[in-house]
């Protein structure tokens, strides 16, 4: 369970007995997402999960935040905008996703199956994860990688799109659920970059100082000697966050804003804003909005 559109309508679906009552949600905290889906999460915990006996656990690999900028951490890297020393424009590698999602909730699964690593799982045991991925983002649908997880699609199922579980959720009184994504995601478009600047100014200057800490690279990289050869950003323009063009709505924002979707998502070479596991919003063929919910 991301805190997301999809994620939490999954939850309240099976809350409601509209599908069936899941056993667990798992929400994977990598400690720097925004303080509204904090506060999203902790209103679906007490109104939606704890009156219909779904537990609801937090599991976490470590600050993500914090890791890169220690020198004496290993750090599974930002899919930061590179400026490389010849003016060519370049991406590191995306690992985050993998380290401070993925890994934190198959441990949650191992531990709940009785076979925490380096246990062997029996073969035949596996849990059924539902992963909230609406009709707009079919595409995305994939299986799980390994064979003690097994992965639906509810919202497929029930032919719902983004659209509808907005609907569903405004119905249930949470209308304004949040994006779910680390709060200096390098994927934010300019209208998440201008969300957090207009409504949050400590969110604001804390991604803005983090921008700066980081226009060399991850820190373990640089202590030991293998420092970036280019300069780091994290809005795509690759100028510093505080001086970047957010303010500029592209013709995607636009065309939301005009058929009225109250959708500000930008797409934009590709990529709309977000973070999921199994399915980044960042990923090169992500043409749709929202995250994973995960239960079992």
């Amino acid at each position: 369970m991301g805190a997301g559109v999809q994620s939490s309508t999954l939850l309240a679906l099976s809350a409601e007995g509209i599908l069936p009552k899941v056993d667990y949600a798992i929400f994977a905290d990598t400690d720097w997402e925004p303080e509204a889906v904090y506060s999203h999460l902790d209103r679906l915990e007490g109104e939606i999960a704890k009156p219909a006996g779904i537990p609801v656990f937090r599991v976490s690999s470590g600050n993500i935040r914090s890791d890169a900028l220690n020198p004496d951490h290993r750090f599974a890297s930002m899919p930061l905008h590179i400026l490389n020393k010849d003016g060519r424009p370049g991406m590191t590698r995306r690992q985050c996703t993998g380290e401070y999602k993925i890994k934190p909730i198959k441990q949650k699964v191992r531990e709940l199956l009785g076979h925490p690593y380096p246990s062997r799982i029996p073969k035949g045991l596996f849990v059924e994860q539902w992963v909230g991925i609406s009709t707009d983002e079919f595409h995305r649908a994939k299986d799980a990688d390994v064979n003690y997880m097994r992965n639906r699609h509810p919202l497929l199922d029930l032919n719902w799109s983004r659209a509808d579980c907005i609907r569903y959720l405004t119905s249930l009184g949470l209308a304004e659920t949040p994006k779910s994504s680390c709060l200096g995601c390098p994927f934010h478009g300019n209208a998440q970059w201008r969300h957090i600047r207009d409504t949050s100014p400590s969110e604001w200057a804390d991604v803005v100082a983090f921008d700066a800490a980081i226009r060399q690279g991850n820190a373990r990289a640089n202590a030991s000697g293998n420092r970036l050869l280019g300069e780091a950003y994290l809005h795509r323009s690759r100028v510093p966050l505080s001086q970047a063009p957010i303010d500029h709505v592209i013709a995607a924002e636009r065309a939301a804003l005009n058929i009225g979707t109250g959708e500000a998502d930008e797409l934009e070479n590709g990529v709309v804003d977000g973070c999921s596991p199994w399915a980044c919003r960042g990923d090169a063929d992500a043409l749709a909005q929202d995250d994973l919910g995960l239960a079992t």
